[in-house]
């Protein structure tokens, strides 16, 4: 009865942290969501199944995500703006919270919502002024506004940074893997949609490591939620 307590405030637990992202949902409750989780009995040994986790997740190479020309800029990401030969308007900068950066001597400027080389050639307009043929670098150093959550029987549950290319194995093994009694075939992802919804997505540990089901190791996205009962 307390596993069954314990696991039912995980998940109710779990959705209200999804909720901080989107909600409110339409036409449910957190209560609701939370009676639709089904249990089982399913036990994960930490040694095991943990070092198992460790090997499937590593061998997903993920590829690096914030330094890409794709990426947009967002709040509370750390970014280095390099402008060579000027070191002293060089240097690390962090988005605020409105979506602006300040820099000597061009003052405030907007950030989020840019990739990397938007932001680089703005930045570089704006410094012809004060600067000859100024050639200037932007790298974000930790994408911070990009995060997901995991929550349960893990080593390490919280919030994680996106800066690369992560999947349902990868989220679990940066949270230090599974914990002691974890359900390992009843994981699953809580993800926020743009109707205000939030979408409840499988995840069969045993499963994918037998080399079935491989495509419930979704990809994850910002404010997504890992739980592991």
């Amino acid at each position: 009865m307390r596993s069954k307590r314990n696991c039912r405030r995980i998940e109710i637990l779990a959705l209200w942290a999804v909720m901080a992202v989107a909600w409110p949902v339409r036409g449910q409750n957190p209560s609701a969501l939370a009676s639709s989780a089904s249990s089982s009995h399913d036990v994960a040994s930490t040694g095991t199944a943990t070092t198992a986790l460790s090997v499937v997740a590593s061998s997903q190479n993920p590829s690096p995500q914030a330094n890409s020309s794709n990426y947009v800029i967002g709040n509370d990401d750390l970014l280095d703006v390099h402008v060579w030969h000027q070191a002293e308007i060089s240097g690390p900068v962090t988005v605020r919270p409105d979506g602006k950066i300040s820099l000597p001597l061009i003052g405030e400027m907007t950030a989020g919502g840019l990739t990397p080389p938007q932001l680089q050639n703005f930045i570089t307009d704006r410094l012809r002024t004060f600067v000859n043929e100024p050639e200037v670098t932007v790298v974000v150093q930790q994408a911070n506004s990009k995060k997901f959550n995991v929550m349960g029987r893990v080593g390490h549950p919280g919030s994680f940074s996106l800066a690369t290319r992560m999947r349902v194995l990868d989220g679990i093994a940066a949270a230090g893997g599974f914990g002691d009694f974890a359900k390992v075939s009843k994981v699953y992802v809580l993800r926020p949609t743009g109707t205000n919804d939030v979408q409840k997505l499988p995840f069969n540990y045993k499963r994918i490591t037998q080399g079935h089901d491989d495509a419930q190791n979704v990809e994850l996205q910002p404010g997504d939620t890992v739980v592991v009962p």
